[in-house]
């Protein structure tokens, strides 16, 4: 048993959890954070959303060079891709955030236990750790921010070389001749991009009829379009029923959803992109009594507390979106909440980006919800291509498309495809938050030449008066 005593111990050091921790020391808690990874920062620093975003970057660079330089009046020749240098770069970045985020728990007096976590009772933390040994940690609260794991499907087994989630897919060695992507989400799509653009054939298979489920299906359709002028090809309605794999490759066979013909695609490797689950591994809830769903998530109440009282849980691992600034948010609630003070997370308003070029981003309402609930809207759209910042850089593509309500014309929702795209929508969830009308954004007086007079016309043209269309 340690001699030190605290008043919460955070289970899981990535943005819930390293968050968490800080927020918690700032308000004067004792706070310790206990995570298996010798790095801080999750599987969202780690091994997901910076290293994906360091490569679509990098990729993106190259892409370019071969690409779209001439045009500019850039003449390049024997432009190359140095795989390995790539790699590094990608790898640099996280090396130098997970440091960081280890001055940031240090500057804050944040304890910090390498290892793995479980909770024998409420008020008490085992830890066996990295190292040898294990302690037990008394405290007055327990926070699970233990993130979540890549799902798969009945029957693959997912091994990091020819079968690959995530994870393996950003450490890949080689370009793959074809890339076979299960799933049209964000992940799929983000990491189909990296490795199309590096050189592979990228086929992606999709059991719905259309891509990134759950987003506004104009923008959807869009990305379609665009994704697959890029070299993205689409198989939309299929299922994956059997993968084989072999020395040679992998043999993918793929099938209509609804039954019919299969037929067989001939992979180097393929990635696994269907979704996430919460991970809870080894943490003993079943025995301390924390309720979970058929899905592992667990059941909280508008504070982040369990069925146990003095365990609490946050991010990935409590329904709502799985996002990294989803978990934030959460985070600060909880922590804020336990300090006396008010904490919520509305979940409405949270934004979603897909880091594709051109970026993809919504938040608040899309028009297949707001149908189903019988909410009287307005649409309008206003195009990249009439906008003077993106014609001078070439960055057509795409669109701003705003939803408001029919009688006053309040902002229910953004949805954008285009150059900046998850940037230019904080201009709507901050509207969202505050309530803002198509004639608040308007009125607003937006930089010229900018993108952002695209989110401008856009609430005009839902006003009857756009301007420049």
């Amino acid at each position: 048993m340690s001699e030190k005593s605290y008043d919460l111990i955070v289970i899981g050091g990535g943005p819930a959890g390293y968050v968490a921790s800080i927020r918690a020391a700032q308000l004067g808690m004792q706070v310790a954070c206990v995570d298996k990874r010798a790095t801080l920062g999750g599987t969202c620093l780690n091994v997901g959303c910076i290293p994906s975003k360091a490569l679509l970057h990098s990729s993106e660079r190259f892409a370019f060079a071969k690409e779209e330089a001439a045009a500019h009046g850039i003449a390049l020749q024997g432009v190359e891709l140095d795989l390995a240098a790539m790699m590094g770069r990608k790898q640099k970045v996280v090396d130098d955030l997970t440091k960081g985020i280890d001055y940031l728990l240090d500057k804050n007096k944040v304890d910090r236990f390498h290892g793995s976590a479980s909770i024998p009772a409420a008020g008490k933390v085992q830890v066996s750790l990295a190292d040898g040994g294990s302690v037990e940690l008394p405290t007055r609260n327990i926070l699970i921010a233990t993130g979540s794991e890549p799902t798969s499907l009945p029957g693959i087994q997912i091994d990091e070389r020819q079968v690959v989630s995530s994870t393996g897919a950003l450490a890949l060695e080689t370009v793959p001749e074809h890339l076979v992507v299960i799933g049209a989400g964000v992940i799929g799509l983000e990491l189909g991009s990296v490795w199309s653009r590096l050189g592979a054939r990228v086929t992606v298979v999709e059991f719905l009829d259309h891509i990134l489920p759950g987003m506004d299906r104009d923008v959807s359709k869009q990305a379609q379009k665009i994704l697959g002028k890029q070299g993205l090809d689409f198989r939309l309605s299929s299922k994956v029923t059997a993968l084989v794999t072999a020395t040679s490759g992998v043999a993918v066979q793929v099938e209509p959803s609804q039954g019919g013909e299969p037929e067989q695609l001939d992979a180097d490797v393929v990635l696994v992109a269907v979704g996430r689950r919460p991970y809870t591994e080894g943490l003993g809830l079943e025995a301390v009594g924390v309720t979970q769903d058929e899905r592992g998530f667990l059941a909280v109440d508008g504070a982040f507390q369990t069925s146990v009282p003095g365990i609490y849980a946050v991010g990935d691992c409590v329904p709502g979106p799985m996002l990294a600034h989803k978990a934030e948010e959460d985070a600060i609630a909880c922590v804020e909440t336990l300090a006396g003070q008010a904490g919520h997370v509305d979940y409405d308003r949270v934004p979603g980006v897909v880091y594709t070029h051109p970026e993809i981003a919504g938040v608040g309402k899309t028009e297949d919800a707001l149908k189903a609930e019988g909410t009287p809207y307005r649409a309008a759209k206003f195009p990249f291509s009439a906008n003077s910042r993106a014609k001078a850089t070439g960055e057509t593509d795409g669109f701003v498309k705003v939803l408001v309500s029919e009688e006053h014309a309040r902002v229910l929702g953004m949805h954008i495809i285009g150059p900046g795209a998850g940037d230019l929508l904080q201009e709507a969830v901050l509207g969202l938050e505050y309530g803002a009308t198509a004639e608040d954004l308007a009125r607003t007086c937006h930089a010229h030449p900018g993108m952002g007079e695209a989110v401008k016309e856009a609430a005009l043209a839902a006003l009857g008066r756009a301007l420049h269309i």
